[in-house]
């Protein structure tokens, strides 16, 4: 699918505005013209084979669960990702800026001990429901069930022991230009609460073009409900490197879902128009971020989910675009899913030492996580996260990495 056509980029026009759109469009056109040139100069190179995609494996530490490996995935294109199999967690994230200097730009720590807790849950898989349900409690088919409540007084991320603290089998692979490696997960009946057992596929794609895939599968054998998502921390500077408020974010959303003070929504769609939550044209983070806007003190920062634009209910659309001006370094993220949660770390406190030996301070990384909205279960007017037997769930979302001069 050409995620960057000409056609997308007007249909996305008439929703965030043309200003914010034709940025978006030169830049993922620039990108995908340099992609092609970058692919034809390796058809006629000679030293093609030295710039060949490639895919290793290391040991990373043992659970109780066994062994903990690490995989590197490299695009030949200056792109390298490095996931573990516990947590199926994207460890870091190297891409080049515009001068072609790589830089690790995704938050994490070094070794595997940090992230047998990783309170912050750093780049993992979240499940089976991401983001929050009101006091850990939710009904389907006349039956209420109930969840661990950790993050008072709700259930947050799949509870105590979610998908982020076991570990997954794991199968790499190649495809032409582009390497990946498979995940899978089987969560039991009863499973911190949710019923039915749960197989589930996580599929992460490193493409030719710099783009992170994350492709999500999963059946039942039971009604149940499903959010997945990936929790990666993005600071495009550098981890370690301090402060993202200087980081342009854009945000393919008219609405967002306004939360009380224990972050769960409210059950209504408001508009950002006038408000703080404003990001349909690019605006850097630490613009408003401190301002006495009620949501904003509710959530410490941003920590709200953000109803994305969309014509239908099934196609990638562009859902966010993150830009840091110093480095050039540009993300944009496509998905099909109806909302978006931005994070703005506001609860990184220097207790955390990330991957670069530097403690991690508020707001110096971010969390983007495409998703359904949260506490979906309990509001009949959100879009549904039910699955039943015979239903397969799909999702996928995509990080297209690229530079702007």
């Amino acid at each position: 699918m050409q995620l960057t056509s000409k056609s997308r980029f007007s249909r996305l026009t008439r929703r965030v505005g043309t200003s914010a759109l034709a940025l978006i469009a030169v830049a993922a056109l620039d990108t995908a013209a340099s992609s092609a040139q970058a692919d034809s100069s390796r058809a006629a190179s000679p030293t093609a084979a030295h710039r060949a995609p490639t895919i290793t494996k290391d040991a990373f530490g043992s659970t109780a669960e066994g062994p903990v490996d690490r995989y590197t995935l490299t695009n030949g294109q200056g792109v390298r990702v490095r996931i573990i199999t516990f947590g199926g967690i994207v460890q870091t994230i190297e891409v080049p800026d515009r001068h072609g200097r790589n830089t690790n730009v995704a938050l994490g720590f070094a070794t595997l001990t940090p992230y047998l807790t990783n309170p912050a849950y750093f780049g993992a898989l979240i499940g089976r429901y991401g983001n929050r349900i009101a006091l850990g409690k939710f009904t389907l088919d006349g039956v209420t069930y109930q969840l661990p409540i950790n993050n008072d007084p709700n259930s947050l991320h799949g509870g105590t022991v979610g998908f982020d603290k076991h570990i997954w089998a794991a199968t790499p692979f190649r495809r032409g230009g582009d390497v990946g490696l498979v995940l899978r997960l089987t969560s039991p009946d009863g499973d911190q609460g949710y019923p039915g057992t749960l197989t589930v596929q996580v599929t992460y794609t490193l493409t030719a073009s710099n783009g992170l895939r994350v492709d999500y599968r999963a059946t039942t054998d039971k009604a149940t409900i499903v959010n997945l998502t990936n929790h990666t921390y993005f600071n495009l500077h550098g981890e370690g490197t301090g402060s993202i408020n200087d980081h342009k974010l854009l945000l393919n959303a008219n609405r967002y879902t306004p939360v009380d003070s224990t972050l769960i929504p409210t059950g209504t769609l408001d508009p950002v128009a006038g408000t703080p939550m404003d990001f349909t044209r690019p605006t850097a983070i630490g613009a408003r971020v401190r301002d006495s806007f009620g949501q904003l003190v509710f959530g410490r920062g941003y920590d709200h989910n953000w109803v994305v634009n969309r014509h239908d209910s099934t196609s990638l659309v562009l859902a966010a675009r993150l830009s840091d001006d110093s480095s050039g370094r540009v993300v944009s993220m496509f998905t099909d899913q109806p909302g978006i949660q931005f994070y703005s770390g506001n609860f990184l406190d220097a207790t955390l030492i990330g991957t670069s030996g530097h403690m991690y301070r508020e707001g110096d990384g971010l969390a983007l996580e495409t998703q359904h909205y949260p506490d979906s279960p309990n509001h009949a007017n959100f879009p549904s996260t039910v699955l039943r037997p015979g239903q397969v769930y799909r999702t996928t979302t995509v990080y297209q990495f690229g530079t702007e001069h």
